[in-house]
């Protein structure tokens, strides 16, 4: 059986350290979290959706360059698919938050 192809978000942005581009990734939707259910709680990442199945809780971000970024879910059981790669890359171009948002298969 085939593994299936895991994809990763490169994103750039003139954020200085890996804690401010985590920061830009995560303040939209938690924005939105907090509007729908009134507070957020450090523990309440793993119930944010940032795409069908895939939670903040499950997205680690890593810088690759001065000002790139990767997106992945390498640490979570989780697969970002191409499919939910390209809804987040999308999601993520509507909140402007990153100046280019691609999506690119992970090695």
């Amino acid at each position: 059986m085939e593994k299936a192809t895991e994809f990763c978000l490169i994103v750039e942005g003139n954020y200085f350290t890996v804690e401010e581009a985590k920061h830009a990734l995560c303040d939209p939707f938690i924005e939105e979290y907090v509007e729908e259910n009134g507070k957020f709680r450090i523990h309440n990442f793993d119930d944010v959706q940032a795409t069908n199945g895939i939670s903040l809780g499950d997205l680690e971000i890593a810088e690759i360059d001065e000002g790139v970024f990767e997106i992945s879910c390498r640490a979570s059981p989780r697969i970002l698919n191409r499919r939910k790669a390209d809804i987040l890359a999308e999601t993520l171009r509507r909140q402007a938050m990153f100046d280019e948002v691609s999506v690119e298969a992970l090695d």
